[in-house]
C-alpha cells in the first residue's frame, strides 16, 4: 500500500469521525432540549424570595435596584410616561404579550406628545414575535439588530455578534441597565437583576445607546438612520463605570473587568449568573482566590431554560470544589441575573453572563460600582437569594450517575462554542 493511500485512508477515518462525534453530540444536544421542553409544558416557577427595590446614593447620583420585574417595569413605564424630551430604548427580547404591549403603547404615546423616540431590538432574538408587532408609527426611529450582518464578509465574525443589551434612558436624567427582558414571564416567573440609576453616569449610559445607533445606523436595501448626537457631559463619576462589549471593534473590556476585581479580592467573591460556561483562565482565577482564602461562591440556576448550557456548565465543577469553590442552584424558578459583589465595596450589574457568547461575541454593557452602599445592596440581594438554594456538595457531584457522566463528557467539547 503506498504512503498516499494509507494517508488518504487516514484523512477519511478522521473525518468520519469527527462526523460522528458531532452528530451524537448534535442528537444529543436536541434531544435533551425537546425533552425538557415537554417537562416544562404548563409547568410554572413556583414563587422565589425578591428584595424591594433598594434605593441608595452613589457618587452624584443614586442607583435603585430591582430584583422582581415588575416592580422594575412599573418604573420603567412611569419613566416613560413622565419623558418630555427624549427615549432611547433597547432590549434584546421583546415579546408581543400584555407587558411588551403596555411598552409599545408608552413609546407610542410618548412619540405622539412630541419626544424623539429611538429603539433598538435584536432581530434574531425576536424572530418568532409577529411581525406586525414590530411595526411602529413614522415618529419612532427604530433600528432592527439584523439577523445576519456580515453581509459577503461571512468569515468575519466581528460581525456575528447579536446585541444582547437591555437599556432605557430617559430625558438625560434617569437610566437603566441590567438582565431583563420585555415580556409577560420575566415580570412574575424569573427572577433578574436591574438597576435605575440618575446623575452623572446617566449621560455615559446614554453614549453607549447612541454610540452603537450611530455604528449600524447604516442600511443596505433601504435609506439609512440619521446620527444620533449627544452634547458631551463635564462631570465624570468615578464611582460608576460602564463597561461595553463591542465585537465590531473586537473589544471586550467586560472579561477583564470580572478577572481584575477577582484577582484584587481579599475576603469574598459572590457571583451570580444564569449561564456559567467560563473558560479554563476565568476558572482559574477564581480558584486562586479561593486558595488564597477568599470566599468564592457562584449561584447558577438549578435548571435554566438552555437545558444544554447548564449541561455545559458542569464541566468546571469538580475542579471548583476542589479548589474550595461554593457553588449554589436556585431552585423551582430561573435566575437571569448577571452580577457580583466583591469585599464590600465593588459591584457589577448587567447583560453579560460569564460564557464565550456574552465575553468574546455579543454586544454587551455592564455597569461597574466602586461603592460600600451599593455593594451592601447586592450582599443583601445574593444572601436572600441563598435562602432558595441548595448547595452543591462534593459528595452530591462524585455520586452523579453514569448517564449524567456520559452526557457531560459528550457535550464538553461544546464548551469553546457557547
Amino acid at each position: 500500500m503506498s504512503r498516499a493511500t494509507t494517508v488518504e485512508r487516514t484523512t477519511r477515518f478522521a473525518r468520519r469521525a469527527l462526523l460522528t462525534i458531532f452528530g451524537v453530540q448534535l442528537a444529543l444536544a436536541i434531544s435533551l432540549t425537546l425533552v425538557d421542553s415537554y417537562r416544562r409544558r404548563n409547568k410554572k416557577p413556583k414563587p422565589f424570595p425578591v428584595t424591594p427595590p433598594t434605593e441608595v446614593p452613589v457618587g452624584g447620583g443614586t442607583v435603585t435596584t430591582y430584583t422582581y420585574g415588575q416592580d422594575l417595569y412599573d418604573a420603567m413605564l412611569t419613566a416613560i410616561d413622565s419623558a418630555q424630551r427624549q427615549i432611547l430604548f433597547e432590549t434584546y427580547i421583546w415579546k408581543d404579550d400584555e407587558i411588551g404591549q403596555r411598552f409599545k403603547q408608552a413609546l407610542i404615546r410618548a412619540a405622539r406628545r412630541g419626544v424623539a423616540v429611538h429603539v433598538i431590538y435584536d432581530g434574531f432574538a425576536n424572530l418568532v414575535v409577529p411581525p406586525t408587532f414590530k411595526r411602529f408609527p413614522p415618529g419612532i426611529k427604530v433600528l432592527r439588530f439584523p439577523v445576519y450582518n456580515a453581509g459577503i464578509r461571512f468569515f468575519d465574525l466581528r460581525h456575528y455578534g447579536r446585541d444582547h443589551r437591555k437599556i432605557l434612558v430617559v430625558d438625560d436624567e434617569v437610566g437603566f441597565v441590567g438582565g431583563y427582558n420585555i415580556g409577560s414571564a420575566y415580570a412574575t416567573e424569573w427572577r433578574d437583576t436591574h438597576c435605575r440609576i440618575t446623575g452623572p453616569g446617566v449621560w455615559d449610559l446614554q453614549r453607549a445607546f447612541a454610540d452603537f445607533w450611530n455604528l449600524h445606523r447604516k442600511r443596505r436595501f433601504r435609506s439609512n438612520e440619521r446620527p444620533l448626537l449627544l452634547g458631551t457631559t463635564s462631570v465624570w463619576d468615578s464611582r460608576v463605570r460602564f463597561h461595553r462589549n463591542i465585537p465590531t471593534l473586537w473589544s471586550f473590556p467586560i472579561r477583564s473587568m470580572y478577572l481584575e476585581a477577582i484577582n484584587r479580592a481579599a475576603s469574598r467573591v459572590w457571583l451570580t449568573h444564569a449561564y456559567f460556561i467560563p473558560d479554563a483562565n476565568f476558572v482559574d482565577t477564581l480558584r486562586e482566590a479561593a486558595q488564597r482564602g477568599v470566599d468564592v461562591r457562584v449561584l447558577l440556576p438549578r435548571k435554566s431554560n438552555h437545558i444544554v448550557a447548564d449541561w455545559i456548565s458542569r464541566g468546571y465543577f469538580a475542579s471548583m470544589l476542589e479548589s474550595g469553590i461554593r457553588v449554589f442552584r436556585f431552585r423551582d424558578a430561573m435566575v437571569h441575573a448577571k452580577t457580583a459583589t466583591i469585599d464590600g465595596s465593588w459591584s457589577t450589574v448587567g447583560t453579560a453572563n460569564v460564557d464565550r457568547l456574552s465575553m468574546q461575541g455579543n454586544y454587551e454593557i455592564n455597569v461597574e460600582f466602586i461603592d460600600e452602599g451599593q455593594a451592601r445592596v447586592m450582599e443583601e440581594i445574593f444572601e436572600n437569594d441563598l435562602t432558595n438554594c441548595a448547595e452543591l456538595t462534593m459528595d452530591e457531584w462524585e455520586s452523579r450517575d453514569i448517564y449524567r457522566r456520559f452526557t457531560e463528557a459528550i457535550l464538553g467539547p461544546l464548551r469553546p462554542l457557547l
